[in-house]
């Protein structure tokens, strides 16, 4: 079995290495090529990656290079973990929507479009040169924002299923909360991308005992103060958002904290440097503790599971990002939601989902719109497309934001906009 990861160099890949190593009798990787263009940190990740296969005792056999299409020659599996602009252009998304009173995030709200137009062209191409190079093989897409980035994919007709770590995050820890292994708790897990509620915790099964009641009872405290939110906001709802919720329940709230307090990105940019320097010591035969603050806890296990599915065809049921096909009557076909579905070697079959209520259900459709016109002025770019897709956004929606947001966006992106 081979795999291929493009974005291979990113400072997060020992975590993927390392869930890659300790869960081989899941996915059996013969061999695993990490695929980016920048050298320097190629040479770092990748002597890393070879020590902690060492370190397990792993045979397979990890390659490094930055021609995509050697990289990713008969792999059965590629997968894309890529930040296009680097820590400095996110750090840009997190801050110049704050100069208009609104949330700076590089995955929602404004920044979350910036991040989208300049993402869905890199990786359409990307795609394109995947399927000539190996025909048959999935792409799994970690590259935010998910869902409109799977959406790109699965609309040029690639083999494609999106991964996030919200819904393996919160498995986690509702299964240490009750103190279970996570294998027994299946979530009611509903929405978009970012965009998700858990509106049953199952114990056993995915028809098990619904325990999210005694979960909120018991720990609402806790699992209130881990989203940022007020306990009474969790028991009011009777459901448990993600964290990203708060970004809409707690706008201004948030906004007044981001313009106080340093970008997430300069944060992470400076824990790169330092891991980065890690990862040369020869000496370093396991992923540094450092890396849990980088974010995307439990993304190897969830990445590794899905792979298994898609290639050993198990049939199991795990969170995803695909076509909603019907499972929330109110979107669109084409819409990609994130539900738990059946994976197997044919793709995704989401699970059926009980009917959304309109406090969700009414959030969801309006950000599915700003996803379309998203994606829209992603594909087609023009300013017109940029402030439409603005004016859509629940967390912009007015329409003097829109107009200095667009000019924002398009001024801080000029370079990866071929039509500006």
């Amino acid at each position: 079995m081979k795999l291929a990861v493009v974005g291979g160099g990113s400072t997060y890949t020992p975590e993927l290495i390392d869930g890659f190593a300790r869960l081989r009798d899941t996915l059996p990787v013969e061999e695993l090529v990490l695929v980016d263009p920048a050298a320097d940190r190629l040479e770092l990740v990748g002597g890393l990656a070879r020590r902690i296969f060492a370190k397990q005792g792993h045979p397979g056999v990890i390659t490094t290079t930055a021609d995509l299409e050697a990289g990713v020659e008969g792999a059965d599996a590629v997968l894309l973990q890529l930040r296009i602009g680097g820590q400095a252009a996110r750090d840009q998304d997190e801050t110049w929507p704050l100069e208009c009173g609104c949330v700076g995030q590089e995955t929602t709200g404004a920044g979350g479009l910036a991040k989208a137009m300049r993402t869905v062209p890199v990786v359409l191409d990307i795609a394109e040169r995947v399927r000539r190079a190996a025909p048959d093989a999935w792409i799994i897409d970690f590259t935010n924002p998910v869902g409109i980035v799977t959406r790109a994919l699965l609309q040029a007709g690639h083999k494609a299923v999106g991964l996030c770590n919200v819904a393996i995050g919160f498995q986690r820890k509702f299964a240490k909360a009750l103190d279970v292994s996570p294998d027994q708790i299946h979530l009611d897990h509903v929405g978009l991308n970012h965009l998700t509620w858990e509106r049953g915790v199952r114990l056993g099964g995915p028809q098990g005992e619904d325990v999210l009641p005694r979960l909120l009872a018991e720990h609402g405290d806790d699992i209130a103060a881990d989203l940022h939110l007020p306990r009474q906001v969790l028991d009011r709802l009777g459901v448990v958002p993600s964290y990203y919720l708060r970004y809409y329940y707690a706008h201004d709230e948030v906004v007044r904290e981001l313009k106080t307090s340093p970008s997430r990105a300069s944060q992470v940019a400076a824990m790169e440097k330092q891991l980065l320097e890690m990862y040369g010591d020869p000496a370093l035969e396991e992923k540094p503790e450092l890396l849990s603050k980088r974010g995307g806890a439990f993304y190897s296990e969830a990445a590794v599971a899905l792979a298994s599915s898609l290639l050993r065809n198990t049939g199991d049921v795990q969170v995803v990002n695909t076509y909603n096909n019907g499972t929330l009557p109110f979107l669109a076909d084409d819409a990609v939601i994130e539900v738990p579905a059946v994976v197997d070697a044919t793709g995704t079959t989401p699970l059926p989902v009980p009917p959304l209520e309109p406090l969700f259900a009414g959030l969801v459709a309006n950000v599915t719109a700003y996803e379309d016109l998203a994606l829209e002025a992603a594909l087609r770019g023009g300013r017109d497309r940029v402030f439409t897709a603005l004016l859509a956004h629940p967390l912009v929606g007015q329409y003097e934001y829109a107009e200095a947001l667009t000019d924002r966006l398009i001024a801080h992106n000029r370079e990866h906009f071929a039509w500006a």
